[in-house]
């Protein structure tokens, strides 16, 4: 098992990539906290995890990313439950901001920074200050998107949002170096999840599918392997990476306007927010 006795702590772990990841870090042989918003599917991945033997290897804290003492309470529950840090998975995250440029508020904007930008730079602040602690190293992951490399890979604020964890993970990974901590991020492409599928996941996985050049749909356990591959020795040089796993879609230009003009950009018909599985609606207007 390549994660045996390792402690991690994976945010958004209670739905899509994050539950995946958790599902598969638990059977390399990892202990984990799963923080999330939604206590109901922490709750019910916790469960999950524990019929299918993993036992008193997972426990489940409320956390908004975006608040620093949630963060560091999540870290702190790994310390008090397994009795240390190796392994920190910033995934949370939030589709945010939805519209055009001049319909977005300012409030939709810190909405969607805090959760995507600032939650991802509070769990490698606190990560690193244990592991350095530690001083036995340690991998810090965080979830970007390859909407943070084009002009046209997402909606306008979420890939502001998911360059900045780019270029953060990069500069940490620069700063963390001389401790042996590992700072990378992972950059999804269109990866079906119940965020993405918003209730409609044949669609979902049918407009995906044909979205790039790989054949098959991008799913949660794609990026669990890649989390695992970052988490892991094998990766021991690695850092500083920002992984793309998207099914070849970035190699052809994403042109996501073109192919969901509906979402984002001049032409969307609707503004406002998106909250993801937080277990809160979105709030969007009709625009004319």
């Amino acid at each position: 098992m390549r994660l045996k006795d390792k402690v991690a702590v994976i945010t958004g772990g209670a739905s899509g990539m994050g539950k995946d990841t958790v599902l598969r870090f638990l059977d390399e042989g990892a202990n984990i906290v799963i923080a999330d918003y939604n206590a109901d599917t922490g709750a019910a991945t916790v469960e999950q995890a524990r019929n299918a033997g993993h036992g008193d290897a997972v426990v489940f804290v409320r956390t908004d990313v975006a608040v620093e003492a949630d963060v560091q309470a999540m870290l702190q529950a790994a310390l008090d439950s397994f009795g240390g840090l190796d392994i920190v998975f910033n995934n949370a995250g939030v589709g945010g901001a939805v519209g055009p440029l001049t319909e977005t508020t300012v409030e939709d904007w810190d909405y969607t920074f805090d959760v995507l930008a600032k939650g991802v730079f509070l769990g490698i602040k606190h990560a690193a200050r244990i592991m350095r602690s530690q001083a036995r190293g340690g991998s810090i992951i965080n979830t970007a998107s390859i909407a943070g490399l084009s002009g046209d890979g997402g909606p306008l604020v979420y890939s502001a949002a998911k360059a900045a964890v780019i270029s953060l993970s990069q500069s940490a990974a620069v700063e963390l170096a001389s401790d042996r901590i590992r700072v990378n991020a992972i950059c999804p492409g269109f990866i079906a999840t119940p965020l993405a599928e918003q209730g409609r996941p044949e669609a979902t996985r049918a407009a995906f599918a044909k979205s790039q050049p790989w054949p098959d749909y991008g799913r949660g356990e794609h990026i669990a392997g890649a989390a695992l591959f970052l988490a892991s020795d094998d990766a021991e040089f690695v850092t500083g990476e920002a992984l793309i796993v998207d099914g070849g879609l970035t190699a052809a230009g994403p042109e996501l306007s073109k192919k969901f003009s509906r979402s984002s950009g001049r032409k969307a018909r609707r503004a406002g927010i998106t909250r993801g599985s937080t277990g809160e609606p979105p709030v969007l207007r009709d625009l004319e």
